[in-house]
């Protein structure tokens, strides 16, 4: 079973622990506030009242190589900076950081940590692609141009066949699966002769600006 620690449980932190506890996760969740830590307690293997930025926690816990640390201090760039220096020397390869802004994410990231999340900045992109293309559900940066995004099918594009939208000839958008929301099935890689039905979604790999203009 894979482990996960999570350092500081704020509003972000708490929430982290609870999807990833409910997924399969060994977690271990630490936070100096007694009160935090009792709302996590029956979901974790252990709930830890303690300093996170604290070594000898850390050596108590016995982190591994192979374990992922996910770290929510808020704006306290001195305690996260401390504490991704200190799992950086012991050579863990999963660290994540919660940020508040580019600055704080620029100084994580050449410190050691692996993935630094700026959530605010996050959900607001996620939010004004939405309102910019309201057939999108989700989406996953690939690159500066590049994106997988989940979409629902315009109505053009019901009943009829991938051979005959030609999305990737005249949209520059590949269709990599289609999801029915009803079963629940999904069909990985459609073959030309597919043909689009209502209740489907589709997920599709492209630039941002194509696969906006799906509509």
């Amino acid at each position: 079973m894979k482990r996960c620690i999570v350092i500081g449980l704020g509003i972000f932190g708490i929430n982290i622990v609870r999807e990833i506890a409910e997924n399969g996760f060994e977690v271990i969740a630490i936070d100096k506030k007694k009160e935090s830590v009792q709302q996590v307690r029956d979901l974790v293997s252990k709930a830890i009242v303690a300093d996170g930025t604290d070594k000898e926690i850390m050596d108590q816990v016995g982190v591994h190589e192979e374990d992922t640390v996910i770290i929510s201090f808020g704006e306290d760039l001195a305690a996260a900076t401390l504490i991704t220096l200190h799992l950086k020397q012991l050579n863990v390869g999963t660290i994540i950081v919660k940020a508040p802004n580019e600055e704080h994410k620029m100084i994580l990231e050449k410190v050691g940590a692996t993935d630094v999340i700026i959530p605010e900045k996050e959900m607001a992109q996620k939010v004004a692609r939405s309102l910019i293309s309201p057939n999108m559900f989700d989406y996953l940066p690939l690159s500066d141009d590049y994106m997988i995004s989940e979409m629902a099918p315009p109505e053009s594009f019901l009943g009829k066949t991938f051979a005959e939208l030609q999305l990737r000839t005249k949209l520059n958008v590949l269709v990599i699966a289609v999801k029915d929301l009803l079963t629940g099935k999904v069909v990985t890689l459609p073959p030309a002769n597919f043909m689009v039905k209502d209740g489907q979604v589709l997920v599709v790999v492209g630039k941002e600006m194509d696969i906006a203009n799906i509509r």
